[in-house]
């Protein structure tokens, strides 16, 4: 029995790996690449294994770097079943459709490019449709938490809460082949313990394995009290300012987070009675699905909605769902915050209100998530002093901020501390963080007295 490290390996984005077992294969994700255009065209486009041979896949959550290629999958000749928790399927049918509308408008803007330098150029494909994406949700079959079962035979699969997004799970499974057994966990992405709406991580049984994310491998989160603090310091001092507050964030768990921390503030009256417009459908989708859900939420949440009637629809928040809604924002006079799509600046309705907002010296884009190579985002924290938008360069005005203290993935001691406490543990398997994060956990691993590697893109490892 052997791994192969697909996906997000010494690298974020699109996160996919294959279990082989006997004649058996399970595809652990089918995750988008996120990156420079034309490498994750091709990236995506292009999966590094047969998808006819795979015979079961399982989803750990519902993000796009997880879940997102599912459709090309089953357009390459999958014919198997999805398992996942009944919340993250939920989410996926709501972020798979999101994701080929996307893939439309993005095959639509290349192909007006393509057409202007050569009008008989060969036009370019969405990676996936719509219809593609309700077959993708077609195929998923819901598992509770704590339930062990049989996906394929040789392997059972359990899951466990992994209080990182609505749904997230930590994976564990029995590998049987002939006389020999093995376990094996898989982190998706590990939440961190005490952080709002959802329930912590819940702690593994005895495994062999462990296949670990490594987004935060070497960087540390601030506490959660001081970053409640810190967003209201930067909302204060952005409405002394007369400006606005403009928020880029992931439409699942993060959108959520953030306003859980404006409720709090609002209901402790301490935020200022300002208008908070949550621009993005996706994001009101998701917040459906959050509502739908309360069975995963942690006690303070459940306190919280008790006393307050409402964390995701208290008084201050606009959700605008069309275009002309979402232009009226930048219409807006005087100070408001604006919590929009995409996470990384990379597509989405936020590049419209960072256009308004990057030349303003008296407004503030909050970085608030994880921001990859080659992003917007990125150039944002970066600095850098022209900003390209839509084609034209703004100088860079504002005032940029940064709290990773929101991220929904555990930091370097979270993770370590969540793996310490895994009773049996022979080695760990790092993935899912760029490369000098990846390597610089293996070796804090490593001090800690757990065998760590970190492995390179296709590797195969023998268990």
């Amino acid at each position: 029995m052997k791994i192969q490290f697909c996906g997000a390996v010494r690298s974020v984005t699109g996160s996919m790996h294959v279990l082989h077992v006997g004649d058996q294969q399970v595809l652990l994700e089918c995750g988008l690449y996120q990156g420079k255009r034309s490498l994750a065209r091709k990236r995506n486009k292009e999966l590094p294994f047969d998808a006819t041979k795979i015979n079961h896949t399982v989803l750990s959550h519902a993000h796009i770097d997880h879940s997102g290629n599912l459709p090309n999958l089953i357009k390459s000749g999958y014919k198997g079943r999805i398992t996942a928790t009944d919340a993250t399927v939920d989410l996926a049918k709501v972020l798979l459709r999101d994701s080929a509308y996307i893939q439309k408008k993005d095959a639509e803007y290349l192909n007006r490019k393509l057409r202007k330098k050569d009008k008989r150029a060969e036009p370019i494909e969405p990676l996936y449709s719509q219809a593609d994406a309700d077959e993708a949700t077609t195929r998923f079959d819901t598992i509770p938490y704590r339930e062990r079962r049989e996906i394929v035979p040789g392997i059972h699969m359990t899951c466990y809460d992994a209080g990182h997004i609505l749904g997230s799970a930590v994976t564990v499974y029995e590998l049987r082949e002939g006389d020999k057994t093995v376990t094996l966990g898989f982190t998706g992405d590990l939440g961190r313990p005490n952080h709002p709406i959802l329930r912590d991580p819940q702690r593994l049984p005895r495994i062999d394995y462990l296949i670990t994310e490594s987004t935060y491998g070497n960087r540390l989160h601030e506490a959660a009290e001081s970053m409640k603090n810190r967003l209201l310091e930067v909302v204060t001092q952005t409405f002394e300012a007369e400006g606005r507050l403009v928020i880029p964030a992931f439409s699942v768990g993060r959108t959520q987070n953030l306003i859980y921390h404006l409720a709090e503030l609002f209901h402790e009256g301490v935020l200022p009675k300002v208008p908070i417009f949550v621009d993005s459908p996706l994001a009101i989708n998701a917040t459906k699905a959050y509502r739908d859900h309360p069975e995963c939420y942690d006690q303070e949440t459940k306190d919280l909605m008790e006393n307050s009637g409402s964390v995701f629809g208290f008084d201050l928040v606009t959700y605008t769902r069309t275009a002309d809604e979402s232009k009226a924002i930048n219409e807006f006079k005087g100070p408001c915050i604006v919590i929009s799509a995409s996470g990384m600046c990379e597509g989405g309705r936020i590049l419209h209100h960072l256009k308004h907002s990057v030349p303003r010296a008296e407004d503030t884009i909050l970085i608030v998530g994880y921001q990859a190579e080659h992003t917007l985002g990125r150039r944002l924290i970066n600095r850098v002093p022209k900003i390209r938008i839509y084609g034209q360069d703004y100088k860079l005005a504002a005032q940029v901020k940064k709290m990773n203290g929101f991220s929904a993935h555990a930091d370097r001691d979270e993770m370590a501390t969540y793996i310490k406490h895994i009773p049996g543990l022979k080695q760990v398997f790092v993935v899912h963080g760029e490369e000098d994060a990846s390597i610089s956990f293996q070796a804090y691993l490593q001090n800690l007295g757990i065998k760590a590697h970190v492995p390179h893109p296709l590797e195969f490892v023998e268990l």
